[in-house]
């Protein structure tokens, strides 16, 4: 296992963004899980019975990564935040994504929460990674794609120390790293905004490492 770490530049901090990461080693990662099928089952109905009748974008949570967006001078009608998406396509079209089976855990706790989660192959990291404002010379490519493409100066990424986005905001994931079958060192985000105490974000991570343990294996450790 190779050394790792993660570091937050201030001026981001000073922006109301809360984060914490882990890192979840010798991850046992396959397509599906009978028994976290049911569990997410189980809890997709509690979130369609919690929002019943009210505006999910009324959440405190999503209006706060709106408000990052706008300190950047980031559009929220092009940039949606990723948890604030998911809200849309279940609550509006009733549709959860499948991807594999750990990046659906991670999604549900960002259905649940509010917050946003991401996970990356560390073997896939050049270095390390460091959430800073952009300069806008890094590397970026989106999700689906391989060509990069330009990003803005002064937004907020995840940069590995190759000049590689690994996320963009917390709307824009990237191809090179994400999370596959094959696996097994991930760095996970959980982040929130001035809108969340540090306690809910806390408990969020406790509970989506244990979570994520409990159906692939492996063992985590907070970074930060």
């Amino acid at each position: 296992m190779r050394d790792f770490s993660f570091n937050v530049q201030k001026e981001v901090l000073d922006l109301g963004v809360k984060i914490i990461t882990a890192r979840i080693i010798d991850v046992k990662n396959s397509d599906s899980n009978t028994d976290f099928e049911t569990y997410k089952n189980s809890e997709l109905e509690k979130v369609k019975n919690q929002w019943a009748g009210k505006k999910y974008k009324d959440d405190r949570v999503l209006a706060g990564f709106r408000d990052l967006h706008t300190k950047v001078g980031r559009s929220n009608r092009d940039y949606v935040a990723s948890p604030e998406g998911l809200r849309w396509s279940f609550l509006e079209r009733g549709c959860f994504p499948h991807i594999n089976l750990l990046v659906d855990i991670y999604n549900l706790f960002s259905l649940k929460t509010g917050l946003a989660l991401g996970a990356h192959d560390i073997d896939k990291v050049q270095g390390n990674i460091t959430l800073r404002l952009t300069k806008g010379n890094e590397i970026f490519i989106p999700l689906g794609k391989t060509e990069a493409i330009s990003i803005f100066p002064g937004e907020y990424g995840y940069v590995d120390d190759g000049n590689n986005v690994v996320c963009r905001l917390e709307v824009l994931q990237v191809e090179p790293t994400k999370v596959v079958i094959e696996s097994k060192d991930i760095f996970l985000i959980i982040e929130g905004n001035a809108n969340t105490l540090d306690e809910y974000v806390k408990q969020a991570a406790e509970e989506v490492c244990q979570t994520i343990t409990k159906y692939c294996g492996g063992s985590f450790n907070f970074l930060n």
